[in-house]
């Protein structure tokens, strides 16, 4: 078991660090000993230097009688001895800038593009940027707590794990979760939100009932946990458009699904693997809310690793062909303006 470093030999690479990371050049016994601002000796500082080498910390190229830093040095160096560095206000100014430029060109794009869509279709539209990946879960435990609670237990594939106390809709058979937690890795890892639930509705009649509300419970747990791991942004444009259809005079039927539309987590549909397209008609949507509508929506390539979507919501009798062609036309668009950095023109310029 390797001894603990003492506090003269880390502060020696803590300089020699410094030191190197300013000037890229070894670092020799007298620089370090200046950066110390101490009386330790050269000859003294020398001999740790030698002892550090020994130790894996510091490597000695063959033309010079200073030390470089090893990835050993560098670790203990980010993990103890490196000091938080205080942006100055230049550099605060600096990166906010930056970043309020990329978001409100971003922002802008995104709303004005729903709005220019709903334009020409006269249906509802939702624009939403987000990550490219998409997350599944690579490993479901369900751990017992008592009859009426338990823990489920998602690892994603990026290795991140996330729990949660369920309290159970009904008796807990806490002998059974084991059995579940199988059930689960053999049949909900490596899926989408989307697929794992219409997994659970491919096996519901072969899981006893009581079993089946614990699974379906952990499932709805583990959807939340990867809709949150997807980062995007959400705009919707023309949601008032449905009043002006038959199949929406009900007024309920007409909030609810103009509610849903506002809701900045709504599991709105995503075409699968990046296609370009994905049309969904009425039953189709896994959303209550969208059971008696359709959607299409496309995909676009916006860079940074992070894809556009643009999503036309309208009534079953749209009108796909016509739907369908505008918007694969407009998101291509959209993919060659992000390629060649242009945006389109202010919302002012847009005629409403």
């Amino acid at each position: 078991m390797e001894k603990e470093l003492s506090e003269r030999k880390k502060k020696i690479l803590k300089a020699i660090v410094e030191l190197y990371v300013k000037t890229a050049e070894p670092v020799g016994s007298k620089a370090i000993a200046a950066a110390m601002d101490s009386k330790v000796s050269s000859a003294t500082i020398r001999n740790e230097m030698a002892e550090l080498e020994e130790m894996g910390y510091l490597e000695k190229p063959h033309t010079s009688a200073g030390r470089i830093p090893s990835p050993k040095c560098y670790r203990i160096y980010v993990n103890e001895l490196m000091e938080q560095h205080r942006l100055s206000l230049q550099e605060t100014e600096s990166i906010n800038q930056a970043l309020h430029i990329k978001l409100r060109e971003l922002d802008r794009m995104l709303s004005q593009a729903g709005q220019v869509v709903s334009h020409f279709t006269n249906y509802p539209v939702y624009t939403l940027a987000a990550g490219r990946k998409q997350f599944t879960v690579s490993r479901f435990d369900l751990l017992g707590v008592d009859e009426q609670s338990f823990i489920a237990v998602v690892m994603t594939d990026d290795n991140r794990v996330k729990s949660e106390l369920l309290h159970a809709r009904v008796p807990v058979e806490i002998s059974q979760l084991p059995v579940l937690s199988a059930l689960l890795n053999k049949d909900f890892v490596s899926r989408s939100a989307e697929e794992m639930n219409q997994q659970l509705m491919a096996i519901a009649d072969q899981v006893p009932g009581l079993l089946f509300m614990v699974l379906s419970q952990t499932v709805e747990y583990a959807c939340e946990v990867l809709e949150n791991l997807q980062h995007r942004m959400l705009y919707t444009a023309g949601a008032n458009r449905i009043l002006d259809l038959p199949e929406y005079q009900d007024v309920g039927k007409a909030n609810q699904l103009m509610k849903f539309l506002s809701e900045e987590d709504a599991p709105l549909p995503v075409p699968e693997d990046n296609a370009p397209m994905k049309i969904l008609i009425g039953p189709e949507n896994l959303a209550s809310a969208l059971q008696d509508s359709s959607v299409v929506v496309a995909s676009y390539d916006i860079g940074d690793d992070m894809r556009g979507l643009i999503g036309v919501v309208g009534p079953t009798r749209m009108d796909y062909a016509t739907v369908a062609a505008r918007l694969a036309y407009f998101a291509e668009g959209l993919g060659r303006m992000f390629e060649q950095g242009k945006l389109p023109k202010h919302e002012e310029d847009v005629e409403k």
